[in-house]
């Protein structure tokens, strides 16, 4: 009988060990999970609609929804991933954020003064998520429709107290060491006063090379450049405005022309992080311009797709988040006593191609046919209500539900 008893715990005692070596050779979780599920995606998309609420998102499908001659939302690639959450945009000191905060509290998971970028309200320096991948071996693109050293891309490599400090800005992307940045090009392209060096000769200087447009590009692909500044051919060696809706040049490269040009630079071989926004939604809608902000989030959605097709070929290695740094304009879809009036796109978008989509029309006539097309806006400026986030692929369970812009960067980085 003892023998009996000593073999069984002999046997148990060996059960155990083998269990233990299973768990530490093939990674295998306890909880169920797996132990991998606690890494970052190989591949990680976070594409930022810059001032894109969800009734932002809404219009855009309802305005797609009538070119079928449907009532309704004609979806977006986007708002068919199967996760949708809800993130916060307040800043440390202002219940209504501003795009440096915002995107300070996403890359970096900290609160911070409107304004600022990439420090604390303490002054001190904080670490993005872009940063913490590149050192982990992940390849890293910063990627905008608007100019690179603009807020939201410079939120992910910059630190300073006045996101208004663009040459400053520009200064800070050699200490990066990331692979790709694009953008519309530079504002305060040789400083303010512009009797700095250009912005071009700087970063070449310290290992950049810089291009205009996508032919530049190309060769500087084809020459074995390893660090790149994209910048559109219209804004070559000069500044990029600040705040400006317009039709692009044809020269200038589309969104989904971007995200092909980026995925192709970077690979599939090393793992990496993406980070693309459209800024122009913000920007028409500081305006209250409702085409224009359509057509922008029009864009986001074809650069999206882009990165879905890469997420087909690798479903369980892709991570994609599309969000917002907070909402702008506060606009409703119909407005008025029981809202009983149809929502009138004919009347902006008879405008809009007439005007050759182009942003030529005034604050007022914009008014007057937002009010004829019973599309409602509250203010010129940002909100402070939460944005959506939707999610897709590995780890995208981690999105849903409601949580703080902070939260995002840790949620990407499996913490």
């Amino acid at each position: 009988m003892k023998k009996t008893r000593k073999s069984f715990v002999v046997g148990l005692c060996f059960g155990l060990i083998l269990l233990l070596a299973c768990i530490v050779i093939f990674n295998i979780d306890v909880n169920g999970s797996g132990k991998d599920a606690s890494r970052p995606a190989k591949y990680i998309f976070l594409f930022i609609g810059d001032g894109m609420g969800a009734t932002q998102v809404a219009a855009a499908e309802s305005y797609q929804s009538y070119l079928e001659g449907e009532k309704g939302f004609e979806r977006m690639s986007f708002t068919q991933f199967p996760v949708l959450g809800m993130a916060e945009t307040y800043s440390a000191n202002k219940n209504v954020t501003c795009s440096s905060a915002a995107g300070t509290a996403i890359s970096c998971g900290a609160k911070t003064l409107n304004g600022r970028l990439g420090i604390t309200p303490e002054g001190d320096t904080l670490t993005s998520m872009a940063k913490i991948l590149k050192e982990k071996g992940y390849k890293v693109a910063i990627m905008s429709s608007v100019p690179v050293n603009h807020a939201t891309p410079a939120a992910f490599y910059a630190h300073n107290t006045d996101r208004n400090a663009y040459y400053e800005i520009t200064q800070e992307i050699p200490a990066s060491g990331y692979d790709l940045l694009a953008g519309s090009g530079f504002v305060d392209y040789a400083g303010k006063d512009g009797s700095l060096t250009g912005s071009k000769e700087l970063l070449e200087a310290n290992g950049y090379t810089v291009c205009f447009g996508g032919e530049e590009f190309d060769k500087a692909v084809e020459s074995g450049a390893k660090n790149i500044v994209l910048c559109q051919k219209s804004y070559r060696e000069k500044g990029a405005p600040t705040y400006i809706v317009e039709k692009e040049p044809e020269s200038d490269i589309t969104s989904e022309d971007l995200m092909e040009d980026c995925l192709e630079f970077l690979g599939d071989k090393s793992p990496f992080f993406i980070m693309y926004e459209q800024g122009e939604i913000d920007w028409a809608a500081h305006g209250n311009k409702t085409m224009p902000m359509v057509e922008s989030v029009q864009k986001l959605d074809k650069a999206v797709k882009v990165a879905l097709e890469f997420y087909r070929q690798h479903p369980d290695e892709t991570l994609i988040i599309v969000t917002a740094d907070h909402e702008t304009g506060g606009i409703t879809l119909g407005y008025g006593k029981g809202g009983e009036k149809s929502l009138g796109w004919n009347i902006l978008d008879s405008a809009w191609q007439a005007a050759g989509h182009t942003n030529s029309l005034g604050y007022e006539e914009n008014k007057a046919m937002n009010e004829a097309a019973y599309i409602g806006w509250t203010t010129l400026s940002h909100t402070g209500g939460p944005v959506p986030v939707y999610a897709i692929g590995k780890g995208a369970e981690n999105f849903a539900g409601r949580y703080d812009n902070t939260e995002i960067k840790g949620k990407i980085l499996g913490e």
